[in-house]
Formats: C-alpha cells, sequence, structure tokens
C-alpha cells in the first residue's frame, strides 16, 4: 500500500506565499515523476507542476516565474514554493506521483487527498 500525504496549504494574502509538502510512504521501491496539480469547482483539474527523478521540472503557463518545485529523494517528498500569490491561485491542490512498488514491475500513478490553498484578503 502506498500513501500520498500532502501539508502546508491555508489562508494567504494575495502577493503572499506558502510552500506545500507531499511524502510518499508504503511499499515502494522507487518514485519516478512527482507533481501538483490543481482543481476548483467546476474545472477540470488542471497542471501545475511536475518534476522528474532526475529533477526535470515542468510548469504550467500560469505559474510560472513564481512557483518553484522540488522534491528529496531520500525522503520520497516533493515541495511547491508559492510565491507572489494571487486570488486566482485559490484551489485543491492534489499531489500526484508515479511509484513502482517492490511488488511488482509496473509503476502506478497515485494521488494525495488534497489540500485546500486560499488567497484572499
Amino acid at each position: 500500500q502506498v500513501q500520498l500525504v500532502e501539508s502546508g496549504g491555508g489562508l494567504v494574502q494575495p502577493g503572499g506565499s506558502l510552500r506545500l509538502s507531499c511524502s510518499a510512504s508504503g511499499s515502494i521501491f522507487s518514485v519516478n515523476a512527482m507533481g501538483w496539480y490543481r482543481q476548483t469547482p467546476g474545472k477540470e483539474r488542471e497542471l501545475v507542476a511536475t518534476i522528474t527523478s532526475g529533477a526535470v521540472t515542468n510548469y504550467g503557463d500560469s505559474v510560472k516565474g513564481r512557483f518553484t518545485i522540488s522534491r528529496d529523494n531520500a525522503k520520497n517528498t516533493v515541495y511547491l514554493q508559492m510565491n507572489s500569490l494571487k486570488p486566482e491561485d485559490t484551489a485543491l491542490y492534489y499531489c500526484n506521483a508515479k511509484i513502482k512498488q517492490a511488488t511488482g514491475p509496473i509503476s502506478y500513478n497515485y494521488w494525495g487527498q488534497g489540500i485546500q490553498v486560499t488567497v484572499s484578503l
């Protein structure tokens, strides 16, 4: 069994910063790409940022230059540093990881439960 646990969300004023963390635990052999997605009511889940095991990053257009994704491979943890936050960044943020367990040859996609980020005065 694999779990992704997110932390660090909350309420912040426009222009402020937050740092999200997501740790993978369980029967893990290797963790490949990790990332963050977000969703608001009535809209599809959208890419925020991804990072490979070799630290190659990719960002959604709306967050480029403001958000930074990083990871600690030893801790199976991915971070999202969010700066210059805007009200339109308000969403439920989901952690994602492609994980290979020790019990088989295939990597599967796993999702966290989601964590709320609200940007408001």
